[in-house]
C-alpha cells in the first residue's frame, strides 16, 4: 500500500488530543465535585453501566476517527483489475516440425484452427497481433481488432527451418513498444527493475512444438519481457511420438521443401525425427514463471483450442494501483456512528415505573 499524501497522517493527532481533552475535563469535574451525604442515593439515581458499556462506544468512535483521518492520505493498494486496453501478441511456431502428423491432419493445420477459434471468440475490443517464427521471427499483423485480417494471416502460415523462440519474444516486445509508451524497445537497457506483480495489460502468447534452435536464448528474452512488466504465456503443442512429416504444398516455404509425395517429405533417420518432436517444457515453464505468465501443455487439437480460448480469462486481469480512500471513509463513518449510537442507547434514562 502507498500513500498519495503522507503529510495527512498529521490528522491522526486528533485522537490523542481528544483523549487528552477527555482526561482534562474529568479532572476538572473531580475538583468541582459536590459533597453529598449518601453515595447510595446517587447510585440509585444514575443508570447502572458496566465497564465495557462505557468503553466500547468510545473505542468505536476513536477507531472510526482514525480511519477517517487516515483516508485523507489517499491510500492506494495493488489489486487485480480487468484490463480495458488489453492487446495480445500471438507468436506461432512455423518450424518444419509443425508438419508432423501426430496431431491430425498435421500440427500446423490444428494450430491454425485453434488460433482461428481464439480470434473469432475474442472480445471485439481486444487487439490481437500475430508473430510467426521459425529460423527467424517476423510480425505478420500488428495489434488490431480486424479479425478478418488476422484470420487471413493465420491461413497463410508457411513452415520453414529452425525454431527461434527467444527471437519471437523479442519481436513481440518491440511490437508492443511501438504503441505502448510505457514499454521500451529491446535495444534499450533498463536501469530500474519493474515492481513485482505490476504488469502491463499487453500480453505475449508463445505457441511452439519444440525447443529453441537458433537466435536469442528464450530465458534471456523472458528477462527482457519481465523488465518491461510484460507477461509471457507459453504453450507446448504436440505429442512425443514420432510421426510422418506431411504438409500440403501451400503450407511449406521454399527453404523447407524436402520433396517426395507432394508433402514435406521424410527426415533422414528416426533419431533426428525424435529430436524435433521434443518440447522443451523446462524452458517454456521458466519463461512463463520469469514473466509472471503460465505454461500450458496441449497434446491434441481439442486441448489446444481449449487453452487458447480460455486464455482471455487469464490475460484479462492485471495488477494495478487503485485508490482505496472511499473504503476507509465508509468504514470510519460506520464506526463513529456506531459508537455514538451505542453511547446514546446505553445512556438513555430509565423509564419511570408504571403505577
Amino acid at each position: 500500500m502507498s500513500l498519495s499524501w503522507p503529510l495527512a497522517l498529521l490528522a491522526l493527532l486528533v485522537v490523542p488530543l481528544l483523549l487528552l481533552a477527555r482526561w482534562w475535563f474529568n479532572r476538572r469535574r473531580k475538583r468541582s465535585a459536590i459533597v453529598v451525604s449518601s453515595v447510595g442515593l446517587i447510585r440509585a439515581a444514575i443508570p447502572g453501566r458496566s465497564a465495557w458499556r462505557r468503553r466500547v462506544p468510545v473505542a468505536l468512535f476513536l477507531v472510526g476517527l482514525l480511519l477517517i483521518g487516515f483516508s485523507l492520505t489517499r491510500p492506494q493498494a495493488m489489486v487485480t483489475v480487468p484490463a480495458d486496453n488489453t492487446s495480445i501478441i500471438l507468436a506461432m511456431d512455423a518450424s518444419g516440425s509443425m508438419c508432423s502428423t501426430d496431431v491430425e491432419p498435421n500440427r500446423l493445420t490444428a494450430a491454425s484452427e485453434a488460433a482461428r477459434a481464439f480470434i473469432e471468440q475474442s472480445d471485439d475490443g481486444t487487439r490481437i497481433g500475430l508473430v510467426a517464427f521459425a529460423g527467424i521471427a517476423g510480425l505478420l499483423v500488428p495489434p488490431t481488432t480486424d479479425k478478418d485480417q488476422l484470420l487471413d494471416a493465420v491461413d497463410g502460415l508457411r513452415t520453414s527451418r529452425g525454431t527461434a523462440i527467444g527471437q519471437a519474444i523479442l519481436t513481440s516486445i518491440d511490437t508492443i513498444a511501438e504503441y505502448n509508451t510505457d514499454v521500451t524497445e529491446t535495444g534499450v537497457d533498463l536501469n530500474a527493475p519493474a515492481a513485482p506483480g505490476d504488469f502491463q495489460p499487453d500480453t505475449i502468447v508463445v505457441l511452439t512444438d519444440g525447443s529453441n534452435t537458433t537466435g536469442v536464448d528464450p530465458i534471456t528474452a523472458a528477462e527482457q519481457a519481465a523488465a518491461r512488466r510484460l507477461r509471457v504465456f507459453t504453450i507446448g503443442f504436440g505429442t512425443t511420438e514420432p510421426a510422418a512429416m506431411v504438409c500440403t504444398a501451400d503450407q511449406v516455404s521454399g527453404d523447407n521443401w524436402r520433396g517426395g509425395g507432394g508433402g514435406f517429405g521424410r527426415w533422414g533417420d528416426d533419431s533426428g525425427l525424435r529430436r524435433v518432436m521434443q518440447i522443451d517444457e523446462e524452458t517454456l515453464t521458466e519463461v512463463a514463471d520469469t514473466t509472471g505468465g503460465k505454461y500450458f501443455r496441449a497434446e491434441d487439437a481439442g486441448q489446444l483450442t481449449d487453452v487458447l480460448t480460455d486464455l482471455p480469462s487469464e490475460i484479462g486481469l492485471h495488477r494495478a494501483e487503485r485508490e482505496t480512500t472511499v473504503w476507509f471513509v465508509l468504514l470510519g463513518t460506520l464506526l463513529t456512528f456506531a459508537g455514538a449510537g451505542l453511547s446514546l442507547w446505553w445512556n438513555r434514562g430509565r423509564q419511570p415505573a408504571a403505577r
